[in-house]
């Protein structure tokens, strides 16, 4: 896998592609600003790119919206969006397949981090738990959702964190059949019939994130 970098933090922006290299992931350019990012990506064709909400000149959004340039062009590019903060304006518009949003507290953790970047660089959604909660403080409650029962909310909020049905199943102490019989019910009250050209697991997700 070939990943390009975009952090304004020379000490971050080493650390990582040193935790990339240890996890056999080859970081192909760093670059520190978001015309940089966007530069980068259309010079090396990376896999992923793992990207900073701020960076130069602002330090305010400047990351996301670099972020939001690469998947226009590209709309199935994937990235991986690190921040210390959850930025609500754009980040609703990141969240879909081939995309992570993590709060870079979750670096700490190296096995849970690698996993995260090859599970968005597979088509993936990873979405940091308080991500999640900060979205739906926001979110207006939709009719569709208030049909779902207290359990069809809490799979589908571990859904939206990117837990796979056994992951959930362990989670809820529950059986990997009950999760599916769960999931099933989330996508009949959602309205998600079967269609080979649309993933019904990302659709319930956009719509519990207020998409």
């Amino acid at each position: 896998m070939r990943v390009v970098i975009a952090e304004d933090s020379v000490l971050l922006r080493e650390g990582l592609a040193r935790l990339l290299a240890d996890g056999g992931i080859e970081t192909v350019a760093t670059v520190s600003d978001g015309p940089s990012l966007v530069a980068a990506v259309k010079e090396h064709g990376p896999d992923l790119a793992i990207v900073d909400v701020r960076m130069p000149p602002s330090h305010t959004d400047e990351g996301l919206r670099a972020a939001l340039k690469v998947r226009k062009a590209q709309p199935d590019f994937p990235i991986l969006v690190l921040s210390q903060y959850v930025e609500e304006r754009y980040a609703g518009e990141l969240i879909g397949p081939a995309v992570g949003y993590l709060l870079k507290e979750r670096v700490a953790d190296v096995a849970d981090f690698l996993e995260a970047v090859r599970q968005v660089a597979a088509g993936g959604t990873v979405i940091d738990p308080e991500v999640v909660m900060q979205l739906l403080s926001r979110q207006r409650r939709g009719a569709p959702l208030d049909t779902l029962s207290r359990r069809e909310r809490e799979v589908l909020a571990l859904m939206a964190e990117g837990r796979s049905n056994t992951a959930i199943a362990a989670r809820l102490v529950v059986t990997e059949g009950a999760v599916e019989k769960h999931i099933s019910g989330i996508f009949a009250k959602l309205a998600l019939g079967p269609a080979p050209e649309d993933h019904r697991r990302v659709l319930a997700v956009l719509t519990y994130l207020g998409r």
